[in-house]
């Protein structure tokens, strides 16, 4: 399983985009408009071989409108696992309970799970028809369009991980292990769940909602510009990370 793609919710799609470009030295890849059906427009951005995406939510009784009232702003919003046959995995996690709230069974499949079954986190199992080497870095990924590859950073490299926020760390990962059928582990004293790529790592709550995606580890190839740029611009900065779309961007060595 890999942790493929990352979502971020926004009232205001183009200042964050601006912001992700500027720091991380982003390019967006594609504006997906089969994302209307959920109500949203959106921007993707290749991170390396991941995706960063940032959606709005343009119509009254869009799910995503409700999410940002309820985290009080953007925020992070939704992480999408890549899996060698995601029809195989949908019929297991539907089969421990969880909900299915949308689904496509084309050469594109993907399954998204309802957020309360997975602790407050939309959560999506996808999987793409006809890929020789699912896990290749430079692999079809459907969202992000046809040519997102002459769109990667030079600067940052990889998505290596999110943090989730519960007011149960612990009972939330071993939920998610059992649905996702992958192993805990501890990182950083926190328990995680350890990805084929990438990482997942359940926290305390950091804010009154306490539930959500609230971190973005990332690799890079020079960490220390992308921080002077996002001091230059007025963002908030801690140590090697820095605060955008209302989740913390962990900046790592690659």
């Amino acid at each position: 399983m890999w942790l493929r793609q990352v979502a971020l919710v926004a009232h205001d799609l183009e200042p964050v985009v601006a912001e992700l470009e500027a720091v991380l030295g982003l390019q967006v890849a594609f504006r997906d408009p089969g994302v209307a059906i959920f109500g949203l427009v959106n921007a993707v951005m290749p991170v390396g071989g991941e995706f960063l995406e940032v959606v709005q939510p343009v119509k009254d009784d869009a799910s995503a409108l409700r999410y940002l009232h309820r985290r009080g702003g953007d925020a992070g919003y939704m992480l999408i696992f890549e899996v060698a046959d995601a029809l195989a995995h949908r019929e297991r996690v539907l089969a421990l309970g969880a909900r299915q709230i949308a689904a496509m069974d084309k050469r594109y499949v993907f399954t998204h799970f309802h957020p309360a079954d997975f602790g407050g986190v939309l959560t999506s199992i996808d999987s793409v028809k006809g890929v020789e080497n699912w896990l290749d870095p430079d692999s079809d990924w459907p969202p992000a369009g046809d040519d997102w590859r002459k769109a990667k950073a030079s600067n940052a490299t990889a998505i290596l991980g999110a943090t989730v926020q519960t007011k149960a760390p612990a009972a939330l990962a071993a939920r998610w292990s059992e649905l996702l059928a992958v192993p805990v582990e501890d990182r950083a004293g926190a328990p995680a769940l350890r990805l084929t790529r990438g990482h997942v790592r359940f926290v305390e709550p950091v804010d009154a909602d306490g539930t959500g995606v609230i971190g973005i580890d990332v690799a890079m190839s020079d960490p220390a510009s992308a921080l002077a740029r996002a001091k230059a611009r007025g963002l908030p900065v801690e140590g090697t990370s820095v605060a955008i779309c209302g989740t913390r961007f962990s900046l790592h060595k690659a």
